[in-house]
């Protein structure tokens, strides 16, 4: 958007019939996704526990958390600026650790079964084929599902890149999390302590960001479709993403098919050149968002909605947990809230200007933008203990 803003407050003309309605669909909606989430996440239990054991899925379900711990505060602190609402990214964890994973254990398992029928007494060359021609098409398709999922479903909140690497990273972190349930049961079963050591060794501590990587770009794809404002690419940029993510994740599974001399060249002079730039990428992408705070802000400091001190610090985050100390010390835990809140408006405010700027904007963005500002002010005046008249 070009234009002047637009200042007046909104007319409020809806009733409580209109508001109904949708929050009885957002409940049932939810609901729906709940217990579609339970009933995998049982089929997935039962799985498991019939295969190796109660105790020691317990077990593998335990050492999995590891890489967790490394993967998903990464994404979580790119995702700072303009944080995604949890119940979503909780949304994409779980789509990733079952939907994804059930379809791909379907689809593989068919594959290897197809090719042992065509080729009998080979079943080695069936897994080596599955895991290197199928696995990471059917793979990355369906944890790429999410992400255009996300896309069309919170078109309005669906930032760009950003925002897809957040979405991709969290659904490919729940992906990892169940394989790893797996491959580190079956290593405990077949080789006891040794081969649960060595299992986790490779998978949890050498390759802890190897499936987010792969689906990440996918979700780079998606981020540059939903800031785009012509189709073409916003049908090839996912496109692009998608085929990358399979070559990426293909040539990662042939040198662990392969083993031995053929594993440490691939990794060492493929894959850690590329998570070193996948790292690099990340802290770029948030430096970036940074910047875009910063620029998209200034109109609203010209038209006397922020100061430019505010629009500084919301474009840091350094500045950003400075403004949070200070709202805390002032006006307590309350002022904290709204500070953070504060901060969290604006970013959302900044990256719709930045998509009205692309024409990637809904017809509800200028009304959107109007609640925005609104916000934005109750927020401020609630930090300073001024009610806002």
């Amino acid at each position: 958007m070009n234009g002047d803003l637009d200042i007046r407050r909104p007319v409020a003309v809806a009733g409580h019939a209109t508001t109904a309605r949708p929050m009885l669909r957002r409940w049932l909606l939810t609901g729906v996704v709940g217990v579609g989430f339970l009933v995998t996440a049982l089929v997935v239990a039962a799985y498991l526990g019939a295969t190796f054991g109660v105790q020691t899925a317990l077990l593998a379900l335990i050492v999995a958390l590891v890489p967790l711990g490394i993967v998903i505060p990464t994404f979580l602190w790119l995702d700072r600026f303009e944080s995604e609402p949890t119940r979503y990214l909780v949304a994409a964890f779980l789509w990733g650790g079952l939907v994804a994973a059930v379809i791909a254990a379907l689809f593989n398992t068919s594959a290897i079964a197809v090719l042992e029928a065509v080729a009998p007494g080979d079943p080695e060359a069936a897994m080596v084929t599955t895991a290197v021609l199928v696995a990471p098409v059917v793979e990355e398709a369906a944890k790429g599902a999410f992400v255009l999922l996300a896309w069309w479903v919170l078109r309005r909140e669906f930032d760009g890149v950003t925002d897809g690497m957040v979405y991709a990273g969290i659904c490919a972190a729940g992906f990892a999390f169940t394989e790893n349930i797996h491959y580190l049961a079956q290593a405990w079963s077949e080789g006891g302590g040794a081969a649960l050591t060595g299992t986790f060794v490779a998978r949890c501590l050498m390759s802890p960001f190897a499936h987010p990587m792969f689906t990440v770009l996918i979700g780079i794809g998606v981020g540059v479709a939903a800031t785009s404002r012509s189709w073409s690419p916003r049908i090839v940029a996912p496109v692009a993403g998608y085929v990358l993510a399979v070559l990426a994740h293909a040539l990662w599974n042939l040198g662990a098919v392969t083993g031995g001399a053929g594993l440490w060249v691939i990794y060492l002079l493929v894959e850690v050149p590329i998570f070193i730039a996948f790292l690099a990428f990340v802290g770029w992408a948030r430096r970036r968002e940074g910047r875009l705070i910063g620029r998209h802000l200034h109109p609203y400091a010209d038209a006397g909605w922020l100061s430019p001190a505010e629009v500084a610090m919301l474009a840091s985050m350094p500045h950003r947990r400075e403004a949070r100390a200070w709202a805390r010390a002032n006006t307590g835990r309350e002022g904290l809230r709204a500070m953070r809140a504060f901060q969290d408006v604006a970013s959302e405010l900044a990256l719709l200007r930045h998509r009205m700027s692309h024409s990637a904007a809904d017809d509800h963005a200028v009304s959107e933008e109007r609640e925005l500002l609104l916000a934005m002010s109750a927020r401020r005046a609630e930090f300073i203990g001024m009610p806002l008249t």
